[in-house]
């Protein structure tokens, strides 16, 4: 009620706060609005323990980009509960995001400017992830990282944002990350993104698949619908290798190419049935595996 009182006053304008016994009365201007207050004991606090804490230092902006790299892939009320969360996997002197529910996974890697002696896997929830990415939007400068058995807290400017974690372990990402693809292609990211983006408007509205069908030096693009509709497009790749088709989920390919930022991407395949990683050659830290779909 407060934000949605201040977004209408005037950008000019003085607000002048005011408590009384029961309430607290809001004035600016000609406009005066009063307030229940509930008992400041009734807050709900959270602490990170001392014990056992865990220090990280990085830039706000560092952090960031490896959100908006890798919070797209979270689950979303998934009876896995730890997918409905990112993990933050400290390492020596690397700190490394991981997102997945479990079709699709995304991780992000920067090294810290301090060394952690202790590594550590705290599973931040969905929420608490996507508040702290709306935090950073105007973060400057060092960002400080504080880790307990129950809570991460972080502390940069005049914000200090305290989430409880997921209580749990998180799985063994890497074994969802596929090595040694033989069919390895690379291409331009905006054009496949497009390419994507329009065949993707012809695709079943329910399973949104896309077949793609890899053959030297070309990509072809194909969807269809139960309306008998179909929509298909070519992009010029560097192939050589055998000819394979595969399916795909379109809107996880589409997005995790809109959160690259270099011209051109990596995609190493196996097999028809084998999922897709995808490695954005600007910043190959940053990987992307999508699983297959039936076509």
């Amino acid at each position: 009620k407060l934000l949605d009182i201040v977004r209408h006053l005037p950008a000019e304008s003085v607000l002048q706060f005011k408590q009384t016994d029961q309430h607290v009365v809001l004035s600016s201007g000609a406009f005066e609005s009063q307030f229940s207050m509930l008992p400041a004991e009734d807050f709900p606090r959270f602490e990170t323990s001392e014990v056992g804490v865990c220090r990280v230092g990085l830039s706000g902006t560092d952090l960031k980009a490896m959100l908006s790299k890798t919070m797209f892939a979270m689950a979303h009320q998934d009876v896995r509960y730890f997918f409905n969360g990112m993990l933050l996997e400290l390492d020596g002197a690397l700190l490394r995001l991981v997102a997945t529910n479990g079709q699709r996974l995304a991780t992000a890697e920067h090294a810290l400017r301090n060394r952690v002696e202790v590594a550590s896997r705290p599973v931040v929830p969905r929420k608490g992830v996507l508040e702290l990415a709306k935090l950073l939007d105007d973060a400057v400068g060092e960002l400080v990282i504080l880790i307990s058995d129950n809570a991460l807290e972080a502390q940069f400017g005049c914000f200090r944002f305290t989430t409880k974690l997921i209580d749990g372990d998180y799985p063994d990402y890497n074994k969802a990350i596929p090595s040694g693809g033989d069919k390895v292609f690379e291409c331009s990211r905006k054009q496949l993104r497009e390419a994507l983006i329009r065949t993707s408007v012809m695709s079943n509205e329910v399973y949104k698949n896309v077949k793609l069908s890899l053959t030297s030096n070309r990509l072809t693009l194909f969807t269809n619908n139960p309306l008998l509709e179909q929509a298909e497009e070519v992009v010029e790749v560097s192939y050589a290798g055998e000819a394979i088709e595969i399916g795909f989920n379109v809107n996880f390919l589409i997005e995790a190419l809109s959160v690259m930022d270099g011209e051109r991407v990596h995609v190493e395949l196996s097999g028809e049935t084998s999922p897709c990683l995808m490695t954005d050659l600007q910043d190959t830290g940053a990987k992307f595996v999508v699983s297959p779909m039936i076509i």
